[in-house]
């Protein structure tokens, strides 16, 4: 039988054998272990939300213009939830928050720790939102529901479903602009699940194997919300692993956990030229087989020919954060370099790159009851680390959500999920680094 490899709020499973490599702790001879950090690290400022008491699963995007976007649920009256916005403009006075605009609000919004509701927005100054809404009487029947505003988020359009509207769950959505006015974006779907009568999640909402496996699709729209196009792009992939995605100058790429017939789940990539997409590759053959979805997907950014991609893998039975560059637009990649590992390293990771170097955010369980969120910083090898405590958390466990990282105005922000009096709240901050 399959043991429990931790008990951290997310479910994870591994054969014995796999266990033992947990105390071996060993480190692949391709896989460097990054600079030993300096002392030199960035200073945190506190960052005000405009959020309301209960607020959780925050997403944070930067605008073309340079300003913030960050978006939450918070509870509404009785069973329902709010769907919320607000834009930072940093030029303005000590920053300002714009009045918090609702995106959707009732009770069928389906919320997860994990697969939350992403904001973006594209050139022609249009934003687009989405939330996971419930299709069905199981609990896991739900859909992506899609809708754009012309009006800074005052107003919006009807939501519609980004897929068929099957039995099943369907989320971890990226997006990516496509063109000024036309949105990409990819998710896992689990119309094959569907179609083999199989729910295949436990309670938890992970797959343990033995069903017809989750897929990632894309879909591109027009300025008028509506679909312009759809494909499969992979057509087995871990089950609840967040995906990701960049522009490069041959293409978008996006990036997710792929799932083979023998349960190896590592980080698979896959590039659009502007008509069709590449197969997937795997960024790298860390060869991690686990019968269940760890719910640590992987992160990217792009400039030029340049891709980065950050990830979390136990291939070597030690909780570990890989990272590796491809300088050919994701054709191939370097031999990956190890920012974090141990039994403390939970993962769920954020990823920007600024001011000529990379950034990357994780959660660390701490000595006592409490987590850590900790910031990385390396130049663009991923070498010369910096690290950075951001935060100590009350949270345990799921409860702390995945934090959300962007790059702008010279600073690393940072948003995530703290615990306090027994109820969610949202927290920020600003990291900044002497030059």
């Amino acid at each position: 039988m399959p043991m429990p490899l931790r008990s951290s709020g997310w479910r994870c499973w591994v054969a014995p054998w796999l266990m033992a490599l947990i105390v071996a702790g060993c480190t692949p001879a391709d896989a460097p272990v990054a600079t030993t950090p300096s002392a030199s690290q960035g200073t945190v400022h506190a960052w005000s939300l405009p959020v309301a008491a209960g607020a959780a699963q925050p997403d944070l995007v930067a605008t073309p213009e340079g300003g913030l976007l960050l978006s939450w649920l918070e509870p509404a009256e009785g069973t329902q939830h709010r769907f919320r916005v607000s834009r930072w403009d940093a030029m303005a006075h000590q920053g300002a928050w714009s009045s918090p605009a609702t995106i959707a609000e009732g009770d069928d919004l389906f919320r997860n720790w994990a697969d939350t509701p992403h904001v973006f927005a594209l050139q022609d100054g249009s934003l687009w939102a989405h939330w996971l809404r419930r299709t069905g009487p199981d609990p896991m029947d739900y859909g992506i529901a899609l809708v754009r505003s012309e009006t800074g988020g005052s107003a919006w359009s009807a939501p519609g479903l980004v897929h068929p509207p099957t039995r099943g769950d369907h989320g971890f959505v990226t997006f990516w602009p496509h063109a000024r006015d036309r949105l990409g974006i990819a998710w896992l779907d689990s119309r094959q699940k569907a179609a083999a009568g199989h729910a295949g999640h436990d309670d938890g909402g992970h797959d343990h194997g033995g069903g017809a496996p989750m897929m990632l699709r894309a879909a591109l729209y027009d300025a008028n919300a509506q679909q312009q196009a759809e494909w499969a792009l992979d057509t087995s992939t871990c089950d609840c692993c967040t995906t990701s995605s960049a522009v490069t100058d041959r293409g978008t790429v996006v990036v997710y956990r792929g799932r083979t017939t023998g349960e190896i789940r590592d980080t698979r990539l896959v590039r659009f030229d502007g008509t069709a997409w590449t197969p997937p590759r795997d960024v790298h053959a860390d060869g991690w087989e686990i019968a269940g979805c760890p719910v640590n997907g992987p992160m990217v950014v792009a400039e030029g020919s340049s891709v980065w991609v950050a990830w979390y893998t136990e291939a070597d039975g030690m909780p570990e954060v890989r990272a590796a560059r491809s300088q050919d637009a994701g054709d191939t990649f370097g031999a990956p370099v190890t920012l974090a590992k141990g039994p403390q390293v939970l993962g769920r990771l954020g990823l920007a790159r600024g001011d000529g170097h990379l950034f990357v955010s994780w959660l660390e369980e701490g000595d006592g009851a409490d987590q850590r969120l900790v910031l990385g910083r390396y130049d663009e090898s991923w070498k010369q680390a910096q690290r950075t405590y951001v935060a100590t958390l009350a949270a345990r466990g799921r409860a702390s959500g995945i934090p959300r990282l962007q790059w702008a105005h010279g600073a690393a922000w940072l948003v995530w999920t703290d615990v306090a009096d027994a109820a969610p709240h949202l927290r920020g901050a600003r990291v900044a680094f002497a030059r």
